[in-house]
């Protein structure tokens, strides 16, 4: 409590301005903008330096994208509780053609821009349980989120592009059926993944030749879902990679921990791995025996270095 009236003084005393940073985003037009896509579109394209775009607390009911000129942009909010971006898009909507949308015609956000940054953000695809609808959708390479939110039911977050590395950090994941899904390199640090009614949670479909797909670092895994009723993932394609490291996992984890969705070849090609998984739903003991408990020599392999590569999210 006193940490939140020390930061209700201190913005009281020295509010945002639009010198703090370059654009400043505000719902009651105390801002630059008053729609976050407006902002987007004011960025010069292809800019070295990065852009720095401040959203005022709100909810910004809107569908964005940023496209792959948009380089090195910054969102920054207050708090995730209360910077929400929010659309009810969903699969089964009808674009001006009359024709479905599907999956990935249904994200609130696409990210294409290299270099994309949020911190304090919710992400929120506010579809309901009406099928796929993706809250964001991530293409770029290099992109960071850090203590943000994604809301949503199936397929809430798509790390999409296949030579995209992505890290989320602190971050809150929310969803049923393969809610975490895509073919991107995508590292998870200290995240809490929540599992809503039933379902999987990833759904990977990492190239062949792609070293790295999802890997989950100290998360928790939990949430409101029935005892046993989560698989960790399944191959969305045949070399679907995901891995977890000393994660605490509930009783909503089911003890055979990964499914193969009804392929058995899926079990000779897709790489599930698991290492010093904690709590009720971490007994590898009844873990299939086509996933992998790794050794402490191969963990060094997933360290944050080896997996993103040149790439180092937090300098």
């Amino acid at each position: 409590m006193k940490l939140l009236l020390g930061i209700f003084l201190f913005l009281l005393i020295y509010p945002v301005t639009s010198q703090d940073y370059d654009f400043v985003i505000a719902a009651d037009g105390s801002g630059d903008f008053t729609t976050v896509q407006s902002a987007i579109d004011a960025v010069p394209h292809l800019r070295n330096n990065r852009t720095t775009i401040f959203i005022k607390p709100g909810t910004y009911k809107e569908r964005l994208m940023l496209p792959p000129t948009k380089v090195n942009v910054s969102f920054i909010g207050e708090d995730p509780a209360t910077t929400i971006i929010t659309f009810n898009s969903h699969a089964n909507m009808l674009n001006r053609f009359g024709e479905k949308m599907g999956t990935s015609g249904s994200s609130m956000f696409y990210v294409y821009g290299d270099g994309f940054e949020a911190t304090n953000i919710t992400f929120e695809n506010s579809a309901g349980p009406v099928g796929q609808a993706v809250a964001v959708r991530v293409d770029g390479d290099r992109v960071k989120f850090d203590n943000c939110r994604f809301l949503g039911n199936q397929d809430t977050l798509y790390p999409h592009g296949k030579q995209s590395r992505q890290y989320y950090k602190n971050c809150y994941i929310e969803g049923t059926v393969d809610f975490i899904f895509g073919w991107s390199t995508a590292y998870f640090d200290k995240c809490e993944i929540f599992c809503k009614t039933r379902g999987y949670i990833t759904a990977a479909s990492t190239e062949e030749d792609s070293k790295y797909g999802f890997v989950f670092n100290e998360c928790k895994i939990g949430g409101s879902a029935p005892v046993g009723s989560f698989y960790l993932g399944r191959p969305w394609r045949p070399y679907a990679q995901t891995v977890f490291i000393n994660c605490e996992m509930s009783e909503v984890i089911k003890p055979e921990g990964w499914d193969p969705w009804g392929k058995d070849s899926n079990k000779e090609t897709a790489f599930y791995a698991e290492y010093g998984s904690k709590g009720k739903g971490g007994d590898s003991s009844q873990r299939v025996e086509w996933s992998h408990q790794l050794t402490p020599a191969e963990l060094a392999n997933y360290s944050l270095e080896k997996v993103l590569g040149d790439w180092n999210p937090n300098e």
